[in-house]
């Protein structure tokens, strides 16, 4: 009686170019040749290029005095500084409009998305009208509206407009009294630290005592006093005080103070107002992909509508908000380069800009910002990756 072999057979292997595992090998060999051919072809090129035009390299200009004014610096500046302390000057300039325009497009941008889907009519017919205008203006032209055709056409110096606690505007800027805080107001910076570190413990409390008992927490009501509670003990206890040094209006200018130059001030503002019209879109889509059932639900529970959307919608749709908020985040502080376009002191226009005219150092100042903007970009989508990590489902 003959058997029949049931034996699984192996399948003919493939020749050795037929192969889709050699091959895949042989294509990330051939393309990683090319590019470092072509990286070494870079380089020998531009160290030719500059023996002929007899230049030389090297980043030991940044020691070098740099011999030109910036007119906003939050570090001591003067024409005797080196280069090194203006690319500084630069970055933490570029830091602060990114910082400021984050955080206020971020506010505006949740508030006029959640409004353009309001059941009022005339509230979600504005947010859709300032949504479709500014997202489709240029940048740089709404940079150029806010500095030129109002920051520039304010009063002169002295017919400044008088703003509320003792401010003024005008056409060199917004002045602001200036806070002067005393040597005991460290103590506050600290009591301040242990409220924040206290909050984080307590919402994590809540969170786990909701999750376990299903009993509510007052989180935002209990926050809000020991912020409060915990700065004002620690302001009481080191006795520390804050002076205002007020502006004061001499004959050609003003005399203490703050002062706020327009090129700030029109920066800020057009990338808070431009981002915010993007990050609206990206919260009105986070919300509406929510299941509708879920409304229903806490609906069904005798949630209040804000309790409903604060604690039921937007959690479920920052899972869906969060990366693209990310994308918001790093356009708008790689926005910030076009300060130099209205003369913003930030990092390309002043590292960028004058420093690479100056020194001839093409290479290495581009580099350099480059590398800056890299490592921003990187930071900033580690942070927003971890937080989407915190917010996403997780499936059981």
């Amino acid at each position: 009686m003959t058997t029949l072999d049931t034996a699984p057979q192996s399948a003919p292997r493939a020749s050795f170019f037929n192969d889709p595992v050699i091959r895949g090998i042989i294509y990330q060999i051939v393309v990683a040749a090319v590019l470092i051919a072509f990286i070494v072809w870079i380089v020998g090129n531009t160290a030719a290029n500059l023996a002929a035009q007899n230049k030389t390299t090297g980043f030991d200009f940044l020691w070098k005095t740099a011999g030109f004014d910036i007119s906003f610096s939050l570090l001591p500046w003067s024409r005797g500084s080196y280069y090194w302390e203006a690319f500084l000057v630069g970055l933490l300039n570029t830091l602060l409009v990114a910082f400021i325009g984050i955080v206020f497009a971020t506010i505006l941008g949740f508030t006029i998305g959640i409004a353009r889907l309001s059941s009022n009519f005339i509230v979600s017919s504005i947010a859709t009208v300032y949504i479709e205008v500014i997202r489709n203006i240029p940048l740089l032209l709404q940079l150029f509206f806010w500095y030129f055709a109002v920051l520039k056409a304010m009063p002169a110096v002295r017919q400044s407009l008088e703003l509320p606690y003792g401010s003024f505007i005008n056409q060199r800027g917004i002045f602001v009294p200036r806070p002067m805080p005393d040597e005991q107001f460290g103590f506050v910076w600290i009591a301040l630290a242990v409220a924040v570190a206290a909050v984080f413990l307590l919402r994590h409390w809540a969170r786990k005592r909701l999750e376990a008992t299903g009993q509510r927490f007052p989180v935002f009501l209990t926050s809000l006093v020991l912020l409060i509670g915990i700065t004002a003990i620690g302001w009481l206890v080191s006795g520390a005080s804050v002076a205002f040094d007020p502006p004061v209006l001499e004959r050609f200018n003003f005399r203490g103070g703050l002062a706020l130059p327009p090129e700030f001030v029109a920066l800020a503002f057009g990338l808070t107002i431009y981002t915010a019209s993007f990050i609206a879109e990206t919260v009105r889509a986070g919300i509406q992909s929510v299941n509708h059932g879920q409304t229903e639900a806490a609906q069904s529970l005798g949630l209040k509508d804000n309790d409903r959307l604060r604690l039921v919608i937007v959690p479920q749709a920052m899972r869906v908000i969060i990366p693209p908020l990310t994308s918001q985040y790093l356009n708008l502080t790689k926005n910030s380069s076009l300060g130099a376009a209205i003369g913003y002191p930030e990092l390309v226009n002043v590292f960028a800009g004058t420093s690479l005219n100056q020194t001839g150092r093409a290479i290495e100042c581009i580099a350099i910002t480059m590398l800056v903007y890299l490592v921003l970009s990187l930071a900033t989508s580690a942070l927003m990756n971890w937080y989407n990590g915190r917010v996403r489902l997780v499936e059981r």
